[in-house]
């Protein structure tokens, strides 16, 4: 008996075709009411994370941003991000070794992945990496938005002209960020005075604070720190490391202060927004 037979006599061949046919018509016509019905797709641009250096400032960059954009659409919608998470391990040995070459060539690397993924944009989660930025930025081909950039222009919005900086002994020590602050914002930078004082913000940032370790004596010491500074003239005070808002907050001093890791994912969400 051939198929044709069974197919034309058969009511179960029959019933069952008609049966799937009906399935198919209803699932398209409800995948194209679904369709209808759904709102436009928020223009954003897709926007690269460098993170890792320290994973836990990363995990403070990724909530902020989609926050913050969750909060302009008043909804869950979320942004394009691509992370690519660094070993940390591996960048602060490269430091001790004085191996900065090295260290461009990773972001180099990481960038490069990130713009074949799809980044149009990308930025450093740490304000260390800043020391490469300029040799980074020559040998890639999508911007790099500076974490120097987004705070001095919250500085110069609160109309300020003299600040405090803590950060790690590269930040503090050399100009990628203090240059950049006086030559592009106007903004004097002070530091502490003290080397011991220096090296032990350093040793806070990569052997505590890197690591989720939350001391309250810890906190004190930074808090003294900034007190110094603010009695030597600082109006506000920069925390140069996205390390330090994990324990430092706004209401523990009595000046502006200027949480790096989220002025830059303000101007990271500036960007997927287009504006």
């Amino acid at each position: 008996m051939n198929a044709a037979y069974i197919y034309q006599k058969s009511p179960i061949v029959k019933r069952c075709t008609l049966l799937f046919t009906l399935i198919l018509a209803t699932t398209g016509f409800q995948e194209r009411d679904a369709t209808h019905k759904l709102p436009p797709t928020p223009a954003m641009h897709t926007l690269g994370l460098i993170g890792g250096t320290s994973w836990h400032s990363t995990v403070e960059y990724y909530s902020y941003i989609n926050q913050m954009v969750n909060d302009t659409f008043q909804n869950n919608t979320n942004p394009p991000l691509i992370l690519l998470n660094l070993n940390q391990h591996l960048v602060h040995a490269l430091q001790s070794a004085d191996r900065w070459d090295s260290i461009a060539g990773l972001l180099v690397d990481a960038t490069r992945r990130l713009q074949s993924s799809g980044a149009e944009a990308v930025l450093f989660c740490a304000n260390t990496p800043h020391k490469v930025y300029e040799e980074v930025s020559k040998r890639v081909e999508i911007p790099i938005l500076h974490i120097a950039d987004a705070t001095g222009i919250e500085i110069q919005r609160r109309g300020l002209h003299r600040v405090g900086l803590i950060g790690t002994i590269f930040t503090m020590e050399e100009d990628f960020i203090k240059k950049r602050l006086k030559e592009k914002f106007g903004v004097d930078v002070i530091v502490p005075v003290r080397s011991e004082d220096r090296l032990e913000l350093h040793r806070i940032v990569q052997k505590e604070l890197s690591l989720g370790v939350l001391k309250p004596e810890t906190k004190t010491y930074i808090l003294a720190q900034l007190d110094l500074l603010k009695r030597r003239g600082a109006q506000g005070i920069i925390l140069g490391s996205t390390e330090f808002p994990l324990i430092i907050r706004a209401e523990d001093i009595d000046v502006p202060l200027f949480n790096t890791t989220l002025l830059h994912s303000q101007m990271a969400v500036k960007f997927i927004s287009g504006r």
